[in-house]
């Protein structure tokens, strides 16, 4: 009893403080994009501006997908393993979308491929054992 009291205290504390990272780091995406829209030329962003832009909105992105992964867990007593899945998949996307390739050996561009990879043969089977689940409910339901 103990232990499930300060297991969910831990869970609150450690999602107010991702609130407030979410947020600040919020402002700061807001704070990146002004800065590379006001450089010269104005309103034109280079590739390498936009690259850090994506990677950082992914990052803001990774920091909401773990509030719902919290959240869930807090109402549920459950983590979702779709809501991971997301969360890893889009971790990959990141990681992907700011890799440089000159400076990545062909073992690291292999490995987040394959990461890639593994999560999205993950999340479809996850998805598609969770149709399932539910056409089985509906038509227990409509047979009832």
């Amino acid at each position: 009893m103990l232990l499930a009291k300060i297991q969910r205290f831990t869970i609150v504390v450690l999602a107010g403080m991702l609130v407030i990272v979410v947020l600040l780091s919020t402002a700061h995406l807001g704070v990146l994009i002004g800065e590379e829209i006001w450089k010269t030329p104005r309103f034109l962003i280079p590739v390498e501006g936009l690259l850090d832009i994506f990677g950082y909105f992914l990052l803001v992105l990774i920091g909401a997908e773990l509030l719902e992964t919290l959240r869930a867990y807090l109402k549920q007593d459950v983590i979702h393993v779709r809501v991971v899945l997301e969360v890893a998949l889009i971790a990959m996307a990141r990681k992907a979308i700011i890799a440089e390739p000159a400076s990545a050996s062909s073992w690291e561009l292999f490995g987040v491929a394959a990461l890639i990879l593994a999560l999205a043969v993950a999340f479809y089977f996850e998805r598609r054992t969770d149709k399932e689940q539910t056409r089985a409910q509906t038509e227990a339901r409509t047979e009832a």
